[in-house]
């Protein structure tokens, strides 16, 4: 994909309807319930007839969760206690059905589809895995940019591909999900870069590292933040400075979704990057985006105050994979379904 090409795929995603928006906001205050007390399944709904541009919504039925693979070079400089191999082992775990995304996918009823983008070890070919490796992991991004603008493009250029092949295949609505061991690091140095706050205050644990670990991944991202000097302006070139194949691959299925005009639920905070990128890239792309959960990491919070987004549920998650999203799924769906179900007051015969 080139740049070109990219702005094309921005210049296709239009902003929410404010007519559907309008007419669902007018609808809530009549139904049989005081104002405001079903909270964020009244502002869930209302979004959803922005998005779907009718109202009532319909009930987002077919959903798949995109989950993208891939490996950091920076996991050199020690930012995490695990090594690559587990993202290897994962992604062959969520092949088999085995892992948390996989039983939480099957509770609500949504697809899994798992895509390799830049795993940096081998291992045996499975059906359920896609292959679209753009690059054997990043490289080091506190030594060098972690990708070229070629690459972070490229990976980009997979996660639109994926989300034009889920809604070709039927579905409705998109969530976020992605595996890769290290992947907080990258996604804290874009949340501070697009955020504009502090290195130390948008890092967290990550995959459970002590303080003294945690006091080390600051220093690591504000070096590769000060060596490369990335910019929102231009997402970009910061996205491929100090981001990830999986994160790329995320901003584009999540322009895709946009594109698409379908609501996309945001996981956690290796999401909440890549929304923040994908919302600098496109800002129309805000409105289809739907916060899933608030989770563990202290990014996350600045990422969604950025988006103006308010997650729809906070369990204390920090596994990633989707899982948040998909727990937020049925909520999102129930909130169309208050919309086009509940009586008004006229149906009722009640005055209101």
């Amino acid at each position: 994909m080139s740049e070109e090409q990219l702005a094309d795929v921005v210049g296709g995603i239009v902003e929410v309807s404010a007519e559907a928006i309008g007419q669902a906001t007018a609808r809530q205050a009549q139904l049989t319930k005081p104002a405001g007390s079903l909270g964020a399944l009244e502002r869930a709904g209302i979004q959803l007839a922005g998005i779907y541009r009718t109202s009532p919504p319909p009930v987002p039925g077919c959903a798949t969760v995109g989950v993208f693979a891939a490996d950091h070079g920076v996991c050199a400089q020690g930012v995490t206690p695990w090594p690559q191999e587990v993202t290897v082992s994962m992604l062959l775990n969520m092949a088999a059905g085995g892992a948390a995304i996989n039983v939480l996918s099957g509770q609500a009823g949504a697809d899994v589809m798992i895509t390799d983008v830049g795993v940096k070890l081998d291992y045996p070919a499975s059906p359920r895995v896609r292959d679209r490796k753009v690059a054997a992991g990043t490289r080091d991004l506190s030594v060098e940019p972690a990708m070229t603008l070629e690459q972070a493009l490229a990976a980009v250029a997979v996660g639109l591909d994926a989300a034009d092949e889920a809604v070709a295949s039927g579905a409705t609505i998109l969530l976020t999900g992605e595996m890769g061991i290290g992947n907080t690091t990258p996604s804290a140095a874009l949340i501070s870069v697009f955020t504009g706050a502090a290195v130390a205050t948008v890092t967290g644990h990550g995959a459970g590292v002590d303080d003294e670990v945690l006091a080390h991944k600051v220093e690591v991202i504000e070096r590769a933040i000060a060596l490369h000097s990335p910019s929102a302006d231009d997402p970009v070139s910061a996205l491929a400075a100090v981001g990830g194949l999986e994160i790329a691959a995320l901003v584009g299925f999540i322009l895709g979704g946009a594109r698409s005009q379908v609501p996309v639920i945001l996981d956690g905070v290796i999401a909440s990057a890549a929304a923040c990128v994908a919302a600098a890239i496109a800002p129309a792309a805000k409105g289809y985006l739907i916060a899933g959960h608030a989770g563990l990491e202290p990014g996350i919070t600045a990422a969604l105050a950025h988006l103006g987004l308010e997650a729809l549920v906070d369990l204390g998650l920090r596994l990633g994979e989707g899982s948040g999203a998909v727990l937020a799924l049925p909520i999102v769906r129930s909130s169309a379904a208050i919309l086009s179900g509940m009586a008004t007051f006229a149906d009722a015969g009640i005055e209101a």
